[in-house]
């Protein structure tokens, strides 16, 4: 396919020189084998973490329509799950809370699709997938099938194996989960317990649905005003430099990581710095979640890319700490 519109939840206008979306691994080794994929290959989720910086991406674009859910192994205690790559995340997500298997629900309503969620490790409220993946299988550009352990995933915080730009070689085919049929959750992060404080009892139903209200009060819908959801990760500090940011800022929230280090919320940064809810030409912080970056309805990537910049300056100013962006730029 020519010239196809490549989906993202910013909003932009962007097609491909070419797109190929496969619904099967013996699809997509079809297509490998006629040697069709040149450099340059991006191979795209749900587009919730793409930032595209021209409106032409000059290369082919990667799509998995690969679906399916099903049970490999299961016991009394957990269940293990091969899902397609091209399955919508929070779909699984919901489909695990019904069928009554613990350990995803802390990540409903994130954006994107089951392959992305395991290159980018997802998390939200003190749960990140890499807690629920076993293994990742891929295809890789040659044709070869891999399947990588979770512990060759190199998984960190919102980073895996899969973004070095090596590893762009690999197309994930289907992602390996072990979620688990004892009843537990994690509760103590955000407003989580507030949000079921009349509950008569805690169930995975109800913590689902405090999660996405959660997530609705703070988050813009894409499809209203685009965005990418979290522009921005929590920086990782020392301990010492917390240590000597709590004298002028005693109230700062923060979160322990291990005994040597601090993880700040950027969030918070970017309100103390005063760009909640500014803009800057089509381009905005958002109003309720300083870590939303939002196009206000005709911003191109560059203009993303200038706020971006823009507030990553007003913070390090302020506290000495340089913030990433979590999106990734497409040239």
């Amino acid at each position: 396919m020519i010239n196809q519109l490549i989906h993202n939840t910013f909003g932009l206008k962007v097609v491909a020189a070419r797109m190929f979306e496969y619904g099967s691994e013996e699809e997509l080794g079809r297509f490998l084998e006629q040697g069709e994929i040149k450099a340059p290959f991006l191979h795209v989720g749900g587009g919730s973490n793409l930032l595209f910086l021209h409106d032409r991406y000059e290369g082919t674009i990667l799509h998995s329509l690969i679906k399916g859910i099903e049970v490999t192994h299961e016991t009394d205690a957990e269940v293990c799950l091969r899902v397609g790559s091209g399955e919508i995340w929070d779909d699984f997500v919901d489909y695990c809370v019904r069928q009554g298997w613990y350990g995803a629900e802390n990540l409903s309503l994130i954006p994107g699709e089951v392959g992305a969620s395991a290159v980018q490790n997802i998390g939200a409220y003190g749960v990140e997938v890499k807690d629920l993946v076993t293994s990742v299988e891929t295809i890789s550009v040659d044709g070869q099938k891999r399947i990588f352990q979770q512990d060759e995933c190199a998984y960190a915080y919102r980073d895996s194996i899969f973004k070095r730009p090596e590893m762009k070689i690999y197309f994930v085919t289907y992602v390996n989960f072990k979620l688990s049929k004892i009843e537990h959750y994690k509760l103590d992060y955000g407003t989580i317990r507030k949000q079921l404080d009349h509950a008569e009892k805690v169930t995975l139903p109800l913590v689902r649905e405090a999660i996405i209200r959660i997530r609705q009060s703070k988050l813009p819908d894409p499809q209203v005003l685009g965005n990418a959801g979290s522009f921005f990760t929590n920086p990782i500090v020392s301990r010492e430099k917390w240590q000597s940011l709590l004298k002028d800022y005693p109230d700062m929230p923060y979160y322990e990581v291990n005994a040597e280090h601090i993880k700040i919320p950027a969030g918070w940064m970017i309100e103390q710095t005063g760009w909640k809810g500014k803009a800057l030409g089509p381009a905005a912080v958002h109003d309720k979640q300083a870590l939303v970056l939002v196009n206000l309805g005709n911003a191109t990537g560059h203009d993303i890319v200038a706020l971006s910049e823009a507030v990553c300056q007003a913070v390090f100013s302020k506290f000495g700490i340089e913030i990433h962006p979590e999106v990734n730029f497409i040239e």
